[in-house]
């Protein structure tokens, strides 16, 4: 059994050569435009990969998501994935929000319920286009600020209740993609639910470890919907925030970084005591901050990651750290904390053994 986890431009070559018997399709959003252009053209690649699936090969599809849900429609083994509950729905829509449109017409699409960025309960007013109903679903979800989220599973008729040790909406759907695809796999919704309960964060999703008397908290963020989502888990928590957010342009990053002007940082004033910002792109990432609401007199800009590390655990004084790096920062901000005996290698032989 063999699990690929496949950036998105990537599909399209790699499946060919796997011949799969089962595909998740999770979400598409505006992610480097500079390197990968616009989504219509990564789902017009990825409705040309699901057309050519070896015959029988079950496909997973994300039902509140406009495009990914179109990519299914007429592929004979789908099964939808999706929120049921009207609680998660936004007040209205984000800027971070991108398939808006129906592929079938063009028209704009009419929203019912919006969970995360284009993502929710949607219809097309001139076609008829629709939110498929999803065959997997959760039902009473609770966000436990940045450390754990509850929802209960439907999967046919047998709801079980999932303790999931992930923060935040997008990991929910995280978790409906991963049953979704166990269930074509033939594994049970008991065993399913177990299994969530017993994953830990990958490194930098989530993650937390312990520097001497603070606990920092690691949160990737890496275009405006993901962004978005961190920031509504961070407003979660009952404290005020302290953050260390590392803003880096490089190539993984993205050359260009005008996505932080669509990501909705609004949502942290009021909210932060400090924030000391890092990176090659520091200084800018401290203009967001400022347009964002936060005061001057919060924000400190320390471009490089060492000293910027140690200014932001000084200016923590109750012990809760929040780490936001983007890609090429995280990978920084693993190698100092590895440097300063906090964590171990990610990479080595000992973890590839360790691997099943």
């Amino acid at each position: 059994l063999g699990l690929f986890e496949l950036d998105e431009f990537w599909l399209d070559r790699v499946v060919p050569q796997l011949r799969p018997r089962a595909v998740l399709l999770g979400n598409l959003f505006r992610d480097q435009l500079d390197r990968y252009g616009e989504l219509e053209t990564i789902a017009d690649r990825w409705a040309a990969t699901v057309a050519g699936l070896p015959a029988g090969a079950a496909l997973a599809c994300n039902a509140d998501d406009p495009l990914i849900a179109d990519l299914g429609r007429h592929h004979a083994a789908v099964r939808y994935f999706g929120v049921e509950d009207r609680a998660m729905a936004t007040a209205e829509m984000q800027h971070a929000s991108d398939s808006k449109h129906c592929r079938r017409c063009g028209h704009a699409y009419e929203y019912d319920a919006i969970y995360l960025g284009h993502l929710g309960v949607y219809h097309c007013p001139q076609c008829g286009q629709h939110r498929p109903t999803p065959d997997v679903s959760a039902h009473h979800v609770q966000l436990h600020g940045t450390r754990s989220a509850t929802f209960v599973l439907h999967a046919g008729n047998q709801p079980i209740e999932v303790e999931l040790p992930l923060p935040g909406l997008y990991n929910v759907y995280n978790a409906l993609g991963a049953a979704t695809l166990c269930l074509d796999l033939g594994v049970s919704v008991r065993d399913i639910a177990a299994g969530l309960a017993a994953v830990s964060p990958a490194f930098g999703r989530a993650e937390r470890l312990t520097i001497g008397a603070h606990e920092l908290s690691i949160l990737l963020i890496k275009n405006p919907a993901g962004a978005n989502e961190i920031l509504r888990t961070l407003v979660l928590e009952p404290d005020e925030l302290d953050l260390l957010a590392i803003l880096n342009d490089r190539t993984a990053d993205g050359r260009d970084i005008s996505w932080i002007w669509d990501a909705d940082f609004e949502m942290l004033a009021g909210r932060v005591r400090h924030v000391t910002c890092a990176g090659t792109r520091a200084a800018e990432l401290a203009l967001r901050f400022k347009y964002a609401g936060l005061p001057r007199e919060c924000l400190t800009v320390v471009p490089a990651l060492g000293a910027a590390l140690d200014a932001a655990l000084r200016a923590t004084p109750d012990g809760r750290l929040f780490a936001l790096p983007t890609y090429t920062a995280l990978l920084e901000l693993r190698s100092e904390l590895q440097r300063r005996g906090h964590v171990g290698a990610f990479w080595s032989r000992e973890t590839a053994e360790a691997r099943p």
